[in-house]
């Protein structure tokens, strides 16, 4: 046996499971499978996972020692909630006096719509704390039981403070037999009824969930792979199977999150918009700063304090029909040809259209209007007209693409529709793909505002089986960058076998001072340790919320010290300044190296700018970091930077931050840090005040040595 360590990510979807195997030393994809998902089985998707872990280990020789990390990303919790299946929620609800009443009051939460008619089915319980004892707990506890409680929440004002009494009542559900959580488990956020309600669809998912992650374990365990398993959340990062047996809602929609997950560790996009297109609808994320956005979930219209990645699903994508009214196009979608159960035309031969083939319009599902454009071919068969089809006549998917088709069939079905609408085929693809290509930059320019992204700084990032059908187009007609993923069709797949342990601990406090953020960051490297971290590797960003009073702090780590045999190799400099040049879209001759540490180089570029017929001058910087393996970690325009020693932090960087700082007669804002030293690199755009961002800086280089050269990007 070698040395040699890999990758397993696996990817449950509701029609296919899919396998992807990375390996760990140059993150290079070894192989790739899929098989139907196994959901009829009497081990459920559980069959499926263990099924395609021994196809890929024994079709490429690789044993199960040879493992070093497998995680699998899984539907279940969000496909649960979406069909229903979900258990019956007991709460609990505690207090005393005045704030017992405000309690009884917060923590009463009716039925949660879900969909199609489908409810999370609720039953409340109160109990003064003032008589708490554990017969009044288990009498509550009974009722609740004997109502249709099948697991059980306990809630109580200020328990993120004192979870004691949330403790007990959980320890004598456990007693009897009931799976049990705390609303102090999942956020540690004031505010009872929305902590309560996420702390009911936590609840509503734990005996599903405890299934299946039982009968994984064991199949990885019976496989004889070591390795830890981890599982998929919601914001782009892993955590134990141990810890999904406490909080399962971390995993909803952590499908969606599998795949800008790959984009940001296997592409190592540092500034884009990702794009996973499939055959019915497009799933968009925003990357800033190589991180993803992540905002509040709701559940049945209902907001809640899971923190999930923000995407923005559309009905657009390489399956989209055509809608034709009135001799034009009127739209494409929502309808898909999959929905319609048509063919696309463009993945045909052209014979599958017969001697006579014909344009019509069809209702794809009862209520449709009958608008849509399909080709009846031979043998009665109906081809759907698809932005696939449209994107291929006009040459945007490239031959060797997933989404690569027929170009000659593709022809003969947009000429049909051309001669309708009087123009020609290429005329009438062109119409479909702006229509579609003009709804989805509705989107892309709400969040591209919404996060403050610098348009001519990010890249349009395609992924999914139809990533070229609509990326490479809509940044033409943008004019934008763009980039198709590698292996884009698994993209999802890969995202989950290189995804890092991620953990995030939330907390109401105003103006946190020094002892609140040490605090914190003691919490949070204690609870990601827990979700499978090797401590080492631990990055922590604290980030605070003036305006709603939240502590936040987020934790990235591998599993394993990953030893590189590349790991001192840096790339040739002449090679580094034409990446910075084009991540900054300016000549690579005026970009210029500013200076170096560690891991880390810094690229400039200045220019001036004359204005009112050149009496005044305005100088523009634009910088782009580097790391030395060529990936751009960070781009900014107007930014200023500095470098200095560990022991000049306390003299010139607070120089340097004075310099940067926006002075007001209301306040001073301090500008957006960056700072970079050795292998680090240090987010402190969270801060809010000075004394804030340099007791941050005093802890991350306590151990540093004097003389160690550290740069600081700012911005304002």
């Amino acid at each position: 046996m070698t040395d040699k360590k890999y990758r397993i990510g696996i990817d449950v979807g509701g029609t296919f499971t899919d396998a992807a195997v990375i390996d760990n030393d140059n993150f290079t994809l070894i192989a790739k499978k899929k098989i139907p998902t196994t959901h009829h089985h009497p081990n459920g998707v559980a069959h499926g996972i263990i099924t395609i872990i021994h196809e890929v280990l024994a079709e490429n020789g690789i044993s199960p020692q040879e493992v070093s990390f497998i995680a699998h990303g899984t539907t279940q919790a969000t496909n649960a909630l979406l069909e229903g299946d979900v258990a019956k929620v007991g709460i609990v609800a505690m207090g005393s006096g005045l704030e017992g009443k405000s309690a009884k009051k917060e923590a009463n939460i009716l039925d949660i719509p879900l969909a199609d008619g489908k409810f999370l089915h609720t039953f409340n319980t109160y109990i003064d704390t003032r008589q708490l004892s554990d017969d009044n707990i288990r009498a509550a506890i009974e009722t609740l039981r004997e109502q249709g409680a099948e697991v059980i929440v306990a809630s109580e004002a200020y328990s993120v403070d004192d979870p004691t009494n949330e403790l007990r009542v959980m320890a004598v559900a456990a007693e009897m037999g009931l799976c049990a959580t705390g609303g102090h488990e999942i956020t540690q956020l004031y505010g009872l009824k929305t902590r309560t309600r996420t702390a009911v669809v936590n609840a509503s998912l734990i005996p599903r969930m405890l299934e299946t992650a039982n009968m994984t374990e064991q199949a990885i365990i019976e496989a004889g792979i070591t390795s830890q398993l981890m599982i998929m959340r919601c914001d782009g990062g892993v955590m134990s199977i141990d810890e999904v047996r406490k909080r399962p809602i971390l995993t909803m929609l952590s499908g969606l999150a599998a795949g800008v997950a790959g984009a940001l560790m296997y592409e190592k996009v540092s500034d884009g918009i990702f794009f996973e297109v499939g055959g019915t609808s497009v799933d968009i994320s925003v990357i800033k700063n190589g991180k993803v956005m992540i905002q509040n979930a709701q559940v049945g219209g209902h907001r809640t304090y899971l923190r999930s990645l923000d995407v923005r699903t559309l009905a657009v994508a390489g399956g989209s029909m055509m809608m034709v009214e009135n001799g034009k196009i009127t739209m494409t979608g929502p309808r898909s040809a999959h929905i319609a159960g048509c063919e696309y035309e463009c993945f045909i031969a052209e014979s599958a259209f017969g001697e006579n083939p014909q344009l019509t319009f069809i209702s794809p599902r009862p209520g449709d209007p009958q608008t849509y454009a399909v080709v009846n071919g031979a043998e009665g068969k109906r081809y759907a007209l698809t932005v696939a089809g449209a994107a291929n006549l006009l040459g945007y998917v490239p031959t060797d693409d997933y989404a690569a088709g027929n170009i000659n069939s593709a022809r003969i079905a947009w000429q049909l529709l051309g001669d309708h609408l009087g123009v020609s085929a290429e005329d009438a693809a062109r119409q479909a793909l702006d229509i579609a290509i003009d709804k989805v930059m509705v989107v892309v320019n709400e969040m591209i505002n919404e996060y403050k992204l610098e348009r001519h700084f990010i890249t349009l990032v395609g992924g999914g089986g139809s990533g070229c059908v609509l990326v490479p187009a809509m940044a033409e007609k943008a004019a934008m960058k763009h980039k198709n993923a590698n292996n884009a069709p698994y993209i999802s797949t890969i995202g989950v076998g290189m995804a890092m342990v991620r953990e995030m601990i939330e907390k109401s406090v105003v103006n946190p001072g020094e002892a609140e953020i040490k605090q914190i960051r003691a919490e949070i490297m204690e609870r990601i340790v827990k979700s499978g971290a090797n401590e080492a590797t631990v990055d922590i960003n604290i980030e605070i919320d003036k305006q709603k009073n939240v502590l936040r702090a987020i934790a990235t780590g591998a599993t394993e010290l990953r030893q590189k045999e590349n790991l001192n190799e840096t790339l040739p400099l002449e090679q580094l300044q034409q990446i910075a040049a084009e991540s900054i879209n300016l000549p690579v001759e005026t970009t210029k190296p500013a200076c170096q540490t560690g891991r880390w180089h810094l690229f400039e570029n200045i220019s001036e700018h004359k204005r009112f017929f050149g009496l005044m001058k305005k100088k523009k910087i634009c910088l782009s970091m580097i790391d030395r393996e060529g990936v751009v970690r960070l781009k900014k325009e107007n930014a200023n930077w500095l470098l200095c020693t560990r022991q000049e932090v306390t003299s010139s960087f607070a120089e340097f931050l004075d310099d940067n700082t926006r002075y007001s007669e209301a306040n001073a804002t301090i500008p957006k840090t960056f700072l970079f030293w050795k292998e680090k690199m240090l987010d402190l755009t969270g801060m809010q005040t000075k004394e804030q961002m340099l007791s941050i800086i005093e802890m991350e280089l306590d151990v540093l040595e004097q003389e160690q050269p550290v740069i600081a990007v700012a911005w304002q």
